[in-house]
């Protein structure tokens, strides 16, 4: 097994584990709330129209498809869809007479997402299984890609960014949502954790913009930011809130005590934000 195989067989694990224990998870016991999500800026109005297992189950940094400027009939793609909270916006986005798509590695996920859709009652969406570097998606199909703090866990974004292109329709265009950082310590990027957390992982701002016009797109644009404090820092990565235990991408406190949390918060604080990537295919 290759390194990079390695890298998304640890991942798919952390995300499996996540979401079989979102009982305990970013938010405790399953509600129609979830800190994390309003965090990563999904409105009330939103969270409330979902199923709440959707809401609990998110694990994202932003909210790609608010803004994305998806309209009725479109066909669009979600790049690591997971319990599908992007998915249920979406496909209520594109109508009836759209097509939404969800791309995840991790079966547990993909069936959590397939459950969401039908507690949602959507005919419109469909899951399929495979890798982001290599989309199960047939060459310029979509009209629009959307992710929500994916790609950073990629050890082969060339190869994702890539993918956007190919499986784009020319004029078609991304609403990304990720993590970057400009720098990290040696000891975070050495962590396996910390690549499931989005951390450890993410590259710079500007080598994300080059990589999007690397693959062929264009009026590649970051739209939003947001920089995190020492407190999003804990609650994206995993600390104690209130005395539970919290899960969020992907790991929990148990995999990263508090002193690590703690000392990373120190060490990259104002250096670690959440960016909304844009861009086109010409």
């Amino acid at each position: 097994m290759s390194n990079h195989d390695k890298v998304r067989e640890q991942v798919s694990k952390d995300y499996a584990r996540a979401v079989s224990e979102v009982s305990g998870g970013c938010c405790g016991p399953a509600k129609p709330s979830n800190p994390a999500a309003v965090l990563a800026g999904y409105s009330d109005e939103e969270l409330s129209a979902l199923p709440a297992d959707a809401v609990q189950s998110s694990f994202g940094c932003g909210n790609p498809v608010a803004f994305s400027g998806v309209t009725k009939g479109e066909t669009v793609l979600d790049l690591g869809s997971g319990a599908g909270i992007d998915l249920l916006l979406a496909a209520d986005r594109v109508g009836p007479e759209g097509h939404v798509i969800g791309v995840d590695m991790t079966d547990a996920m993909i069936e959590r997402a397939r459950a969401n859709v039908t507690a949602a009652g959507h005919t419109n969406v469909e899951l399929r299984k495979g890798i982001i570097e290599d989309l199960p998606v047939e060459s310029d199909t979509i009209d629009r890609v959307f992710s929500n703090c994916v790609v950073n866990l990629s050890p082969e974004k060339g190869r994702v960014f890539a993918e956007i292109a190919r499986v784009l329709r020319a004029g078609g265009q991304i609403s990304i949502s990720d993590i970057v950082v400009e720098e990290l310590p040696q000891w975070v990027r050495d962590s396996t954790h910390l690549h499931s957390a989005c951390v450890a992982g993410a590259i710079s701002e500007s080598e994300y913009v080059a990589g999007l016009k690397a693959a062929g797109l264009e009026d590649v644009q970051v739209v939003d930011r947001m920089v995190y404090d020492t407190a999003s820092l804990a609650a994206l990565i995993g600390s104690e809130i209130s005395g539970q235990e919290v899960s969020c991408c992907g790991v929990s406190s148990v995999d990263i005590d508090k002193d690590a949390v703690r000392r990373l918060s120190e060490e990259v604080q104002g250096k670690v934000w959440s960016a909304r990537f844009v861009a086109r295919k010409p």
